[in-house]
């Protein structure tokens, strides 16, 4: 469950005041989203589990540098992925990337029918096969907007870039992709 960013504030407060359970409750709230973030780049479950873990270990301990006021999810989310490239630079190799696990499926209440899960199946691979064909940087911007539904104000704070910025380069890389996945589709007539 992801939290607030006034019940963050508080937690992280209490975190910079020594209090471990108070961020270990924040570790709970974004474990999933981290290890989301840091597959986007990774592109390999355990690598992307071991950035997340690493990332909330850095993140403990600069919480003395946080920003008092500021958003804690977008602070982390950097850190964990700064954390995920330097773990796929060390390892000197290309990342495959697969967002499905990036993907927040919804719950079970939301039941389809063999055929619409059948169609989604195919559109899901579709898509997933054309945003593995993006540069990392745009696969990034359209994962946080679209899979992990932050904010453009929390993108611009992940990302280290200013809103307008965050907004020309989520356009260029929804064009890239539609370009990408024109074709593809025409391949397939």
């Amino acid at each position: 469950m992801e939290g607030r960013p006034a019940e963050d504030a508080v937690l992280v407060e209490r975190a910079q005041h020594g209090d471990t359970e108070a961020y270990g409750e924040l570790v709970r709230r974004y474990q999933a989203l981290a290890t989301r973030t840091a597959y986007v780049i990774t592109g390999l479950s355990a690598e992307a589990e071991d950035a997340a873990q690493d990332g909330f270990t850095k993140a403990y301990f600069a919480l003395g540098r946080f920003r008092s006021g500021a958003p804690f999810r977008p602070w982390l989310l950097r850190i964990v992925a700064n954390e995920a490239k330097n773990r796929r630079k060390a390892a000197g190799r290309r990342a495959t990337v697969d967002l499905s696990v990036a993907e927040d499926r919804p719950s079970g209440d939301t039941a389809l029918s063999p055929e619409e899960a059948a169609l989604a199946s195919e559109r899901r691979t579709f898509v997933l096969a054309a945003l593995g064909k993006l540069r990392e940087e745009d696969r990034l911007v359209i994962a946080y907007r679209y899979f992990m539904q932050l904010s453009e104000a929390e993108m611009a704070d992940a990302l280290s870039c200013a809103r307008g910025t965050v907004k020309s380069r989520l356009s260029r890389a929804i064009a890239r992709l539609r370009e990408i996945a024109i074709g593809e589709g025409s391949a397939d007539a």
